[in-house]
């Protein structure tokens, strides 16, 4: 049963005393439908220009949310249509100076699903590429991806085409069991357990109960298992309101709890190393008694005399115990290969599976003949492979037991992250006075948007919010990375998962369930550890042929003995007296079959790319996927942004110097008024600043301003108290004919000098004033760009600043390469300059204006404090917005690609010497051989050495050089 609801309501739930409650208009408008408006905006260049959109469409009413995108020239717009309509809000963006068009075809957009797809049963990458071919060829599906080291495939698709359960259906289709392990939909979920159900008309009951409640999405229903699944908006609602609509349902027969998990990562996990682990124990059950009875038996006298008594004709009770007990290893606990292959050869694309059965069955069905004719025949003597095929398939199964225990250890960086979040928290509820009147301590699945909770010294924060009393040092290195605790105040942002060390903090919810920043970082690892790096292209070609080679070389070993023996091409005396030719031709068949071992070569990189994100994620350093983390161990070119880059980001002023008669009060009064409207880090700087004249003023508002205009790149002007103020750089000054005294040229010369920003300001057209503003350079910034050089990478300084300024922060830092004064577009064009000289460029950037550039270079670097639209165009993270995490991010490229080519050495060495060495290569010269269930071991064993030396990443280090500035205190919060 499925239920689909509307959407009733929108807006946010709140505390009494913090916010404050909402108007009843403002309730009504909650009430309101919404509807989603995209538009295009020409003449976006920079952050101050999308504030100025942004903050233009905030002031109309009935506005809900504004998401502006300088790098797509686009602006997304929710809002209530009763209270505005497309029309106004485009003709409100034009008349700030942007060129406004509606795209229609908004309402038409498809919506992309992705479902994340755990797979069963794949065994090599034949098995994982069959499942990815399949996949890309569902009509709906824009991009598939599957990862064998993960055992599961993320694949995005259009909702509207096809659903979740046919992508299922098509992985069933080819023989793999496939299970949902989630949906990257944009909105909350939770799933509810639901006790006192009777029948159909009780879950009806309930749903209908729900469909009522505002800002519910979605309702589906599994009866069975009394399970009820409801997508919400978290803005407007939350499970507690569900489990209170339920049980308030029926009288208060029902109990509403939340689902118990089932399946997660951690779960099926553990549930595979179960199963190996007991398909290995009842193997070895069986397979020991028959190794002993064929191998060490046979050399004790009086159990050799048992064993060699016959039973009809030449059957002894040896080859009836063998055949016996190797029999229930074989068809039983070997099924799963027979699975396997009959998957992978009807998709065809033959695997390891292949190799395991052909070999065991030549081994196992040979010695049937060869004990049915010893039967039937008073003089044949027989010689069975029975230990063989037993042995073969034990090591194969010890192999993967000790390989899915390792490659469980791959996993740990997400398993981590998702134990971070306490199970329960403490819900505190206020009166209209802000007091606490209660305590309750809840799941912390169940915490709502605006609970206000407590954070007692030595728990976990429950969600991410912001603290509303009380201070404590905050220990965030377990998601960032940074090693020492931060202090929180009130006003000061929290973090889910960090760790309360001292003081107690009450915080209120701003982010829960899929929004939480914890939720965004598993998100992101996990996508990454999804992403094939390029070189993985490399086995997947040699998996296409790599089997049926395997296969031809086993067979062309057999014939090749086999008629060698018959020609007597070798001496008789070299074949085994337990043997004839043509078992001794089998043998070594058999041997090149098992010893073949596709799987390494297919775990060389995704294992390796598992772990390395996993360690840059414990470091605050985020790499989006494989081809993120190759390429930057290739950088050869960086280019930094200088503000909030090189520089702390956080602008102040630090010299005014008044070229007119005037109080300064009221010269900050002019300035302040136009510049509340820019949103440039300059202008917040000189507001700020503006506030201390007036620290005994409650309210800070400023004078009334007309006709405000902002000028991309050179400043704002605006008519205040009837005078016209223009505040901005030489060039707006210039072009508005405002003439600059030497004086001012001067002191303009002087502030650049010492790497500050001059910021001049003129009222009816006089030049009245100069305000000085630094942005003080981050310590480590010298030392970074000195230990770049020394890895041999070139740095260069590309900014919207000017020249003056951004030379002297260059020369402070070591940067000898600069180019000033640049838009966007420059930025991202200097990039391309690059790029064509054959250099492989990286950019650092935390702003929107760095978004092009970011997006334009091969490797993107954001800093973690930047903008979303930094983040989300970057490949990089680099989460405690430190310098020095550049090298961190580059040197561990560096250390994982390196173990890569390791693994791949390994594997393809390992074939290149193993196969001929079970072919016979050494045979007639040392007389070694290889039996079959000793290459099965060599194989099983290849496999785990991969995984192995993938795992020994964990010991990843960062460079002494980092360690060394961080004693130094060269960082900066």
């Amino acid at each position: 049963m499925r239920v689909e609801s509307r959407i009733r309501h929108q807006g946010c739930s709140s505390m009494p005393e913090y916010p404050k409650g909402v108007s009843s208009d403002e309730e009504k408008s909650m009430q309101e439908s919404e509807t989603k408006a995209l538009f295009s905006v020409i003449g976006m260049t920079c952050s101050a220009c999308a504030g100025s959109v942004e903050k233009a469409i905030k002031r109309l009413p009935g506005i809900k949310e504004v998401a502006v995108d300088v790098l797509k020239d686009r602006t997304q717009v929710i809002f209530c249509p009763s209270s505005v309509n497309e029309e106004t809000i485009r003709q409100t963006i034009e008349d700030i100076g942007f060129k406004a068009t509606l795209i229609e075809e908004t309402a038409n957009q498809k919506c992309i699903l992705v479902c994340r797809i755990r797979i069963v049963g794949m065994a090599c990458t034949s098995c994982s590429g069959a499942v990815e071919s399949v996949l890309k060829l569902v009509p709906g599906v824009q991009r598939a991806r599957v990862a064998l080291a993960t055992g599961e495939a993320e694949v995005k698709c259009d909702p509207k085409l096809l659903s979740c359960k046919e992508l299922l259906q098509a992985i069933d289709d080819i023989g793999f069991e496939a299970i949902i392990v989630g949906t990257g939909e944009s909105r909350n979920k939770i799933q509810l357990k639901v006790d006192g159900l009777y029948n159909e008309n009780n879950m009806q009951m309930i749903v209908s109960s729900l469909e009522g409640q505002p800002g519910i999405q979605d309702i589906h229903v599994e009866a069975e298992l009394h399970k009820v699944s409801i997508s919400y908006l978290a803005d407007v609602t939350g499970p507690r309101n569900f489990i209170r609509v339920i049980e308030s349902t029926g009288s208060g027969h029902f109990k509403a709890t939340i689902f118990p998990e089932r399946g997660g990562r951690g779960t099926h996990k553990q549930e595979e190393i179960i199963q190996y682990y007991n398909s290995l124990l009842w193997s070895l059950v069986f397979s020991i008694p028959v190794f002993l009875t064929s191998m060490i038996f046979m050399y004790i006298p009086v159990l050799k005399d048992g064993l060699d008594m016959k039973i009809v004709n030449m059957l002894s009770i040896g080859e009836v115990l063998r055949w016996a007990l190797s029999t229930p290893v074989q068809f039983i606990i070997g099924r799963r290969f027979y699975a396997g292959s009959y998957k992978a050869l009807r998709n065809g694309s033959p695997n390891m599976d292949v190799l395991v059965a052909l070999g065991t069955n030549a081994a196992y069905f040979y010695s049937v003949y060869s004990v049915l004719r010893a039967a039937s025949s008073p003089n044949f003597k027989s010689t069975d492979f029975f230990e063989t095929s037993s042995m073969l398939i034990s090591f194969i199964l010890l192999g993967k037991y000790l390989e899915v225990l390792a490659k469980g250890k791959t996993c740990q960086a997400i398993t981590k992250l998702m134990d971070l979040a306490p199970e329960t928290a403490i819900l505190l509820t206020l009166d209209d006075e802000g007091n606490v009147t209660k305590e309750e301590e809840i799941e912390s699945q169940l915490i709502q948007k605006n609970d206000v909770i407590k954070i007692i010294p030595g728990a976990k924060v429950a969600c991410d919010g912001f603290v509303i009393w009380g201070e404590s040092n905050v220990n965030e290195s377990m998601i960032t990375g940074e090693p020492r605790p931060v202090i929180k105040r009130k006003g000061d942002a929290v973090i889910g998962g960090t760790f309360n060390e001292n003081g107690v903090l009450h915080i209120m919810a701003t982010k829960v369930g899929s929004e939480s920043a914890l939720s965004q970082i598993v998100r992101l690892v996990e996508s990454a550890q999804m992403a094939k790096a390029p070189v993985q292209k490399f086995a997947d070609r040699i998996s296409k042929f790599f089997v049926p080679l395997v296969v031809f070389l086993s067979f062309s070993t057999w014939l090749a003995w086999f008629l060698a023996g018959k020609l007597n091409a070798y001496p008789k005396s070299l074949i085994p007296s337990s043997m004839d030719s043509f078992q001794l031709a089998l043998q070594f068949g058999i041997s090149v079959m098992v010893i073949a071992c596709p799987c390494a070569l297919g775990l060389a990189t995704p294992t390796a790319v598992m772990v390395g994100t996993g360690v840059g994620a414990s470091q605050g350093v985020l790499i989006k996927g494989g081809q993120a983390l190759e390429s930057a161990h290739k950088v050869e070119c960086i280019v930094f942004d200088k503000t909030g880059t090189l520089t702390i980001g956080k602008p102040m002023v630090v010299e005014t110097r008044l070229l007119k008669s005037m109080a300064l009060r009221e010269f900050y009064e002019m300035v302040a008024a136009v510049e509340v409207n820019s949103e440039h880090p300059l202008a917040k700087a000189i507001v700020e600043y503006a506030k201390k004249f007036r620290e005994e003023e409650e309210s800070n508002v400023w004078p009334e301003v007309k006709q405000f205009e902002s000028i991309t790149g050179q400043g704002v002007m605006a008519v205040v108290r009837n005078r016209e103020v223009i505040v901005g750089n030489k060039h707006l000054m210039l072009k508005k004919n405002v003439a600059i005294p030497v004086s001012a040229e001067n002191f303009l010369e002087e502030t650049e000098g010492f790497a500050q920003t001059g910021i001049l300001v003129s009222i009816d057209h006089e030049l009245v004033g100069v305000v000085a503003i630094s942005d003080p350079v981050k310590p480590e910034a010298q030392e970074v760009i000195s230990i770049l050089t020394s890895m041999q990478i070139k740095s260069i300084l590309v900014t919207g600043d000017n020249w003056g300024t951004a030379h002297a922060v260059a020369k402070e830092v070591g940067i000898g390469t600069v180019i000033a004064e640049a838009k966007p577009e420059v930025k991202a064009e200097k990039v391309k300059d690059l790029q064509a000289l054959n250099f492989v460029v990286a950019m650092v950037g935390d702003g929107i204006n760095d978004s092009p550039a970011l997006v334009a270079a091969d490797i993107g670097m954001a800093i973690g404090a930047g903008t979303d639209i930094a983040i989300e165009a970057a490949d990089i993270v680099l989460m405690k917005s430190n310098l020095e995490d550049v090298i961190t991010a580059i040197d561990l490229s560096r250390y994982t690609f390196r173990r890569i080519c390791l693994n791949y050495i390994w594997a393809l060495a390992y074939n290149l010497i193993a196969i001929p060495v079970a072919a016979g290569a050494l045979f007639p010269s040392t007389g070694i051989c290889l039996p079959p269930w000793v290459a099965g071991a060599a194989m099983a064993a290849s496999s785990l050495t991969v995984v192995c030396c993938s795992l020994l990443l964990k010991n990843y280090r960062r460079p002494k050089k980092l360690d060394a500035l961080e004693l130094q205190g060269l960082t900066v919060e």
